[in-house]
């Protein structure tokens, strides 16, 4: 049968995600999240709410959130926007920001979802090489383009550079808004928030999913100049007033209010990352220098694609990418020491 409106839908290759296994005997290592519960205001937040306020519509402005966050970047309120997971919020900024018919440019190896807004949103773009050590270099970004757009650390490769990199960035692309992604940023690396008051073009988002344990909620943020983030406010208002739902909201303000909860946290993953690290080491595996709550490593003499394999065998699920480059490593999250322990157990038995 003859349908003629087919080839007038949208064709596009859409962003996929790492295996989300629900059985209960495994280890996710897979999807970079915590393994430790959100803070415990969290969950005195989800008691103590109000189902019938569910017949409301909650803040758009998101004003208890927002000005925790502010506080605690020592920002105004009107320089905070929030979005239903930072993927929302970069999605919204690909609208607000890139709009110039010059390509903007991001690194060859880097979080996958960034093409796909490209193609989308039909925002022309380059890709640019990141060296033989997985490093980007700076003066690749010194030409004509139509934004940047990099992870800090990078994903997957969990690399770090430091404030004064960026800031090089920005010095060198002042024509052009510069969008900072910090998933990761937590774990050890140095946040461009510093950099918000002098840069008018910076925009930092930032998420509560990994460093806070919040995946499940969907909680993001920017952090930018009131002329960025006055922009977003249009597009989000243009598109969806009310990106945040109100139990949402809830949680992240609770979430933020707990400094030393997430800083412990933090500490937890940093210091199981070390000690997995040169536990990989010791077995032959070659390991990426990691800011972030996963490791990329590569074994010399074994596949990677063999040892993902070997691995889901055992419910202990890892990352592989089948990717140019990078179709040899693997990226591991994090997780507690146990799950590590067991994790490097099947390794050793393995190899």
């Amino acid at each position: 049968m003859d349908k003629p409106f087919l080839d007038k839908l949208r064709s596009i290759a859409p962003y996929v995600p790492g295996e989300q296994p629900q059985d209960a005997d495994i280890i996710k290592l897979n999807a970079n999240e915590n393994p430790y519960p959100p803070a415990p205001g969290v969950e005195q937040a989800l008691r103590a709410f109000d189902a019938a306020a569910l017949r409301l519509y909650p803040d758009a402005n998101g004003r208890a959130l927002k000005n925790a966050l502010a506080r605690r970047a020592g920002l105004r309120e009107t320089q905070v926007f929030l979005g239903n997971g930072s993927d929302d919020v970069l999605a919204l900024a690909f609208q607000a920001f890139f709009c110039s018919d010059k390509p903007i440019l991001y690194p060859d190896i880097t979080y996958s979802f960034y093409p796909v807004w490209c193609e989308l949103l039909r925002v022309p773009y380059e890709t640019v090489p990141l060296g033989a050590d997985f490093r980007i270099g700076p003066r690749d970004y010194d030409r004509p383009n139509g934004g940047v757009i990099l992870p800090n650390p990078n994903a997957p490769t969990g690399i770090a550079e430091p404030l004064s990199f960026i800031e090089d960035i920005l010095q060198h692309n002042p024509d052009c808004v510069v969008i900072i992604d910090e998933a990761y940023v937590d774990f050890g690396a140095e946040s461009a928030v510093p950099l918000v008051a002098a840069y008018d073009n910076l925009l930092v988002v930032q998420t509560a999913s990994k460093s806070r344990a919040l995946a499940g909620m969907r909680i993001g943020w920017a952090y930018g100049s009131e002329t960025l983030i006055g922009t977003l406010e249009a597009v989000k208002n243009s598109y969806n007033s009310y990106t945040m739902d109100a139990l949402a909201l809830a949680v992240g303000t609770a979430s933020v209010a707990d400094e030393a909860y997430f800083r412990a946290t933090c500490d937890k993953v940093m210091a199981t990352r070390a000690r997995t690290a040169e536990a990989l080491a010791a077995l032959g595996f070659s390991v990426l220098p990691s800011r972030a709550n996963f490791l990329f490593v590569t074994h010399p003499r074994r596949q990677a694609k063999a040892i993902f394999e070997a691995l889901r065998q055992q419910n202990i699920f890892v990352r592989y990418f089948s990717l140019p480059r990078i179709d040899n490593y693997l990226r591991i999250t994090v997780g507690t020491d146990e799950q590590m322990d067991r994790l490097l157990a099947a390794l050793r038995a393995l190899l």
